[in-house]
């Protein structure tokens, strides 16, 4: 029987930490009973393996790359624990700190938190991947190298972790084996926040030691600010998609729509990902056949980052995330809109329309709310009219993370699935208690080494077991079914984790948004948003 490792362990000389076999994982229902038995983890190169920090479970998320002398460890050992004490401060951490010492500082050790928490379930429970794992080890890190110093922090026990570099390097790895989607803290009786303590993890590794996954810092939050989104589309490319999308309109349903940029005074500043522009175009064109079909005041805005709803600094600095949530707050202002409504993006939601609050002043406010509400006033008020015998194909619901367990919002999209839905059905568990589609917080986005290949083996495992169970009495794979994932990100994580298990060949699996299933409801318009009906 395999060891277990203990948590003074994350400060031992063994590699690696946590060990991951196809057969401990957990098992996937029919088809997939028989699933591919090589390694579920590519193994990193020679090369990688020489480079990059990867003791933890063989895994190089975070790119760490392995000190090259005793002095440059030393100083990075130094800055993680001057980082640590910066996370203690209300000068220094103007964001989190309260909830961060109540969540230190009143766990009960009841794992509660383990078992709501997918990526251990479907690890096979490894005992590194718990939440309470990593929490624990900096816990006891601050006792022993600052609790006497900080009057904050009086209860803990044990001083049993040596700050090493090996230590901060797998703490710093397991604060990207977390999703941040906080079912773990929705389980805990005293509210510890162990996605929020993994949080502020990667904030030390961020803005005290300049490490960061390029795909959420360079490749994101900083090409954002420089070229105006995360994915690098810039203002002019933009107005070039937005053309693109009316023709498109005209094209697949007749309709001449003009969509408004810019437009001054208007209700409504439009938000989307800006994933959606360039992977998911018919969800932009829902949202605007929808708003003019229903008359919305809206517009949508071309300006540097007001195009762009995505926000990477959420996930991991304070400080990004202030630099971005400012401008796309600034461009609302400079349009006169009354508020601004966020589209299909989970963490967008979180993070202009929840944390956002934490930094905003009364000269710098602006509305912020979800697109969902205005949605189901369309669609339940009858704004617009609607045959839901075109949307009748089994049909289940993705709830993500961020609108559902952060923000409450529960039934808006089910009242509007339906009403456009005849074949709707739940997963299990659902609504707060959903499952993260295993891409959250970056994860989807982090494709550097061999990460990718463990957020959709051991990440994405649990989400893809509950859409394969809400169809599992429609086996036959002719017969589409269609998974409704309201959020970019989640898009992008099962659109990976389909292909890597060909959930469409096998299983007539197929995914898409929410605002599609309400155009395609309309009874004006032919079927132009089926993922299966596309043109090739």
């Amino acid at each position: 029987m395999k060891k277990k490792p203990r948590i003074r362990d994350i400060s031992a000389r063994v590699e690696p930490l946590v060990e991951i076999t196809t057969d401990e994982l957990m098992p996937l229902p029919s088809p997939y009973e028989a699933a591919d038995r090589n390694p579920p983890i590519e193994p990193l190169s020679a090369e990688q393996q020489e480079k990059y920090e990867s003791s933890l479970d063989g895994v190089a998320a975070l790119g760490l790359e392995k000190p090259k002398s005793r002095e440059e460890e030393e100083r990075l050992v130094g800055s993680f624990l001057n980082g640590l004490k910066k996370l203690l401060t209300r000068e220094d951490n103007w964001t989190f700190l309260q909830p961060l010492v109540l969540s230190l500082e009143n766990c009960a050790k009841c794992q509660n938190c383990s078992d709501a928490c997918p990526v251990f379930l479907a690890s096979g429970r490894q005992e590194a991947y718990r939440p309470t794992f990593r929490s624990e080890a900096l816990r006891r890190i601050i006792r022993k190298y600052l609790n006497q110093k900080n009057p904050l922090l009086s209860r803990f026990e044990g001083n049993d972790v040596e700050l090493n570099w090996r230590t901060a390097a797998r703490l710093g790895e397991l604060a990207y084996r977390c999703t941040l989607c906080r079912r773990c803290t929705q389980s805990c009786p005293l509210g510890v926040d162990n996605g929020l303590i993994a949080h502020e993890i990667r904030k030390i590794f961020s803005q005290e030691l300049g490490l960061a996954p390029k795909a959420l810092h360079a490749h994101g939050t900083v090409q954002q600010l420089k070229a105006g989104s995360s994915t690098g589309l810039a203002p002019k490319a933009f107005k070039g998609i937005v053309r693109f999308m009316e023709e498109e309109i005209e094209e697949k349903t007749g309709k001449s729509v003009k969509i408004p940029v810019d437009k001054e005074g208007a209700e409504v500043l439009l938000v989307h990902n800006s994933g959606e522009f360039l992977s998911w175009l018919e969800n932009p064109i829902a949202f605007a056949i929808l708003f003019e079909s229903a008359g919305v005041s809206w517009t949508l805005s071309s300006q540097l980052g007001g195009y762009e709803a995505t926000n990477y600094g959420v996930w991991y600095d304070d400080i990004q995330f202030a630099r971005i949530a400012r401008r796309q707050a600034d461009v609302a202002r400079k349009l006169k809109v009354k508020k601004i409504v966020v589209g299909e993006c989970g963490h967008a939601h979180k993070a202009l329309a929840v944390v956002a609050d934490r930094l905003f002043s009364e000269e710098t406010e602006i509305p912020r709310e979800s697109y969902l509400p205005l949605v189901e006033d369309i669609v339940c008020h009858d704004r617009i009219r609607l045959d839901p015998r075109k949307n009748d194909f089994p049909v289940t619901l993705h709830d993500p993370c961020n609108v559902v367990r952060l923000m409450g919002i529960v039934e808006p999209q089910r009242k509007i699935l339906r009403k456009v839905c005849p074949q709707f059905r739940e997963m299990t568990p659902s609504a707060c208690q959903n499952h993260c589609c295993g891409g959250g917080s970056g994860l989807v986005n982090m494709d550097s080494t061999n990460f990718r290949n463990w957020g959709i083996s051991v990440a994405g495992r649990m989400k893809f077991k509950q859409i394969l169970e809400a169809f599992q009495d429609v086996k036959d794979p002719a017969i589409p079914k269609y998974v409704c994932l309201p959020c970019s990100n989640c898009k992008g994580q099962m659109r990976d984790v389909f292909n890597f298990y060909r959930a469409q060949e096998k299983s007539g699996l197929y995914y898409g948004g929410l605002v599609e299933l309400v155009v395609n409801a309309m009874t004006d318009l032919g079927t132009p948003f089926l993922p299966w009906t596309k043109r090739p």
